[in-house]
């Protein structure tokens, strides 16, 4: 598996992701406690994640050849995670290293249904500006198909590359998450944005409660620039509004007992098979599958599926 990973990285690089890498320490509860509540945990483990990664992981392991622009401290957590990225196959050459801040947390409990509470500490994630992207990280985004963002890092530097990226042409994928102030101008520069429903509700003001009050929010979100959205509704299914166009993609039944990456293997599937050559709404099934595998599995990047797992009619093989 390690030369097969080595062997990814030496070939050109389709999808540059940009975003946080966390390490995630996940207890196992039977209910999510309310504010001042201490309850006791039936089981504690610590997992790689961020956003970021996970997507990147999601990527590497579903037939996609990814770098990895991150920022992480000059710790335990930091190096470990990059001999992990490097172990799954992905182009580890843009990571980056704080000497001040600490390697991002993410605290998370996840309840007996699957449902989790998420905190994230951002540590060297949220040191990762604009005038860290360097010539190099800058001539490599220009070259990919796509560059895929999350909102675990300043959106300063999100808005920077999206107009960057775009204006080279490369298709720019939002992932709005965790929620913060998204300008109409960073809107234009999209070519999709994939809320789940309450991003949605925040970006568009619409309460959504069904498919038809889904339409509606997409509808407000792509007339404040962007013409493509993939709008993940959970156990529904999810939304896609393509210039205009609605369709809907029905979940899989799955018993779910663990949500925690689900979004992540979504936008990771859907980036994988948008860059080979699929349309909008053949991406986001392929991404539905693989998020209803990720669910049925505890963890972040120990959730998340391998191309082999997925049984898929009309899609191309990983690459070797």
């Amino acid at each position: 598996r390690l030369l097969f990973a080595k062997l990814k990285c030496m070939q050109s690089s389709e999808i540059v992701i940009v975003g946080s890498t966390n390490m995630d320490m996940v207890v196992n509860t039977d209910r999510i406690p309310v504010p001042g509540e201490t309850i006791l945990a039936k089981e504690f483990f610590m997992n790689p994640g961020g956003k970021g990664a996970n997507q990147a992981v999601a990527v590497a392991r579903l037939g996609g050849n990814t770098i990895f622009v991150t920022k992480i401290g000059n710790d335990v957590f930091g190096h470990q995670s990059v001999q992990l990225f490097d172990d799954e196959g992905i182009d580890t050459r843009h990571i980056l290293s704080d000497s001040e801040l600490p390697s991002g947390v993410a605290l998370i409990t996840v309840d007996k249904i699957g449902e989790n509470s998420i905190v994230v500490a951002a540590g060297a994630n949220g040191n990762l500006h604009s005038k860290d992207l360097n010539d190099n990280i800058l001539n490599d985004i220009s070259k990919a198909k796509i560059l895929l963002m999350q909102l675990e890092i300043p959106i300063e530097t999100v808005s920077h590359l999206a107009k960057f990226a775009s204006s080279k042409g490369v298709k720019v994928v939002l992932n709005p998450a965790p929620m913060a102030d998204v300008s109409e101008d960073l809107l234009k520069c999209l070519y999709v944005i994939t809320p789940n429903s309450t991003e949605a509700e925040m970006l568009s003001g619409i309460k959504i409660s069904d498919l038809e009050s889904a339409k509606k929010a997409a509808k407000i979100i792509a007339n404040k620039g962007v013409d493509n959205i993939i709008l993940t509704l959970g156990s529904k299914g999810a939304l896609v509004y393509e210039a205009g166009k609605i369709d809907f993609v029905t979940a899989e039944k799955v018993h779910a007992i663990d949500t925690t990456a689900a979004g992540d293997v979504v936008n990771g599937a859907f980036v994988v098979s948008l860059a080979q050559g699929k349309g909008l709404l053949e991406a986001t099934k392929f991404a539905s599958k693989a998020a209803a595998i990720s669910v049925t599995r505890i963890g972040a990047q120990s959730s998340i599926p391998f191309r082999n797992e997925l049984i898929i009619d009309d899609l191309p093989p990983a690459q070797a």
